[in-house]
């Protein structure tokens, strides 16, 4: 596994990060702790959760998870770098009190304690926005998170889902204060939704964030999924379905393939190393449902796609072009 620093931070993390969305909804507890296991055994030291995860009914299963896998020793707790999220609302669905989301002095200093209880932990390494608050002020929200540095409770914040005005907004408010500010940016990029490389990725980077890619293979869009529905009948389903839908997105993907399967290369596997040399991105999220899926995922690191290849796959799936010149000249 290789490793590099979290943003500007000195906080070394793997370049893969374990996302652990599905343990509780698709991965059962037994099934997660044998996936964490594997993650720790090949060197993935970076864990990814949130606390709305399990949801529904069932909103914190999957920091409970965790945790109970902390309480099983072997300095688990120690060798991992643990993030998690605030903002969704945690009250019983049908219940939704007032201030029980969003980042409120109140709502951050509540959940930040149910997390930790639910973890089975003292402390959580990166605690993260999970979506920008509209209505509360960075001046409030940083004066939330400097109690918690002090209390010992949290060691970095970092953003999910920020637009790059809000990365800006927010650490120049917290240099204002004397704040350290975010460190991370969580966001949607992949080779399909490159997006985030006009506004997003330039912020993070002026201002130090790692960007930590979310759904880096697309919903499965990326992960080979025509080759699976003519091999295998396995129809594709979620974001991979409706980004199908699109004819001109079909052609894209099946070139793709195509691409890949010319260099003998696994569409997961390229998606995912393709993310690894963009400039900026600490370490694409994995959410293996399985312990097959992380073999894929922890091989992806090792691979290195030829400049033949990378022109190839930025002549299907081109990006935006830099800010401001993509959109002004």
């Amino acid at each position: 596994m290789e490793y590099t620093q979290l943003g500007r931070t000195g906080l070394k993390v793997s370049r893969l990060v374990l996302g652990t969305m599905n343990f509780g909804p698709q991965t059962d507890e037994a099934d997660s702790h044998a996936i964490m296991d594997a993650a720790l055994g090949a060197g993935i030291n970076f864990f990814d959760t949130a606390n709305v995860y399990g949801w529904g009914e069932n909103k914190g299963r999957t920091e409970e998870i965790i945790g109970n896998w902390f309480a099983k020793g072997g300095e688990r707790r120690d060798k991992v770098v643990l993030a998690t999220k605030v903002y969704g609302n945690m009250a019983a669905d049908g219940d939704a009190w007032p201030n029980h989301d969003k980042l409120s002095a109140v709502n951050i200093r509540r959940a930040v304690d149910a997390s930790l209880k639910r973890l089975r932990t003292d402390h959580i390494d990166l605690y993260q926005f999970h979506h920008i608050d509209r209505r509360t002020p960075f001046e409030e929200i940083w004066q939330a998170i400097d109690v918690l540095v002090q209390q010992g409770k949290i060691l970095y914040a970092g953003s999910s889902n920020f637009p790059g005005y809000k990365i800006a907004q927010a650490n120049e408010v917290a240099a204002r204060r004397g704040s350290y500010g975010l460190v991370s940016e969580q966001c949607l990029y992949n080779l399909a939704e490159r997006r985030a490389e006009m506004e997003v990725v330039p912020a993070a980077q002026e201002y130090g964030l790692g960007v930590i890619p979310w759904s880096p293979l697309h919903g499965g869009l990326l992960g080979g999924v025509i080759k699976k529905e003519v091999e295998g009948g396995r129809r594709a389903s979620g974001r991979a379905a409706d980004s199908l839908a699109n004819t001109a997105l079909r052609a894209q993907v099946q070139a793709y393939e195509d691409l890949l399967e010319k260099h003998g290369v696994e569409p997961g596997e390229a998606a995912l190393a393709w993310l690894l040399t963009r400039p900026g991105v600490t370490g694409p999220i994995v959410g293996p449902r399985t312990a097959e899926q992380l073999d894929s995922a922890v091989r992806a690191v090792e691979l290195e796609l030829s400049e033949e290849l990378l022109a190839g796959l930025d002549e299907i799936f081109p990006g935006p072009g830099p800010s401001p010149e993509a959109f002004a000249w």
